[in-house]
């Protein structure tokens, strides 16, 4: 049984960074895949990185790349997302999800944390 607890969200100008934490536990982590994904009202869930616990192969959205990073700090089990340069259209709830089969690339998780608020505004 997999536990996820996001934080790190919050209000932020357009322009500025934040740093998101998803802490995890599991007696196999690693052999799991962590995303990270965004809700937006009136919009599809979206999703937005990987990262493979086992060979730490790591992809994003076209929409990110180039601008958010995602890690894992084993220090301190969790899966980090740094984002930079962000945006309007970078608001939204933002979710880490573990998928228990790597090979899909985060295509189906399993378990969900609870979310954090990513606010970009002026």
């Amino acid at each position: 049984q997999l536990q996820l607890v996001e934080s790190g969200g919050g209000l932020v100008q357009p322009g500025g960074s934040l740093r998101l934490s998803c802490w995890t536990s599991g007696f196999f982590l690693n052999y799991y895949a962590v995303g990270w994904f965004r809700h937006a009202p009136g919009k599809e869930r979206e999703w937005i990185s990987c990262i493979n616990l086992r060979n730490q192969k790591i992809d994003y959205a076209g929409s990110v790349k180039g601008r958010f990073t995602t890690s894992r700090d084993n220090t301190k089990n969790t899966v980090d997302l740094q984002m930079n340069s962000l945006k309007p259209e970078d608001t939204g709830i933002y979710y880490c999800a573990a998928d228990s089969d790597p090979s899909t690339n985060c295509g189906s998780p399993d378990y969900w944390g609870q979310g954090t608020q990513v606010t970009v505004s002026s």
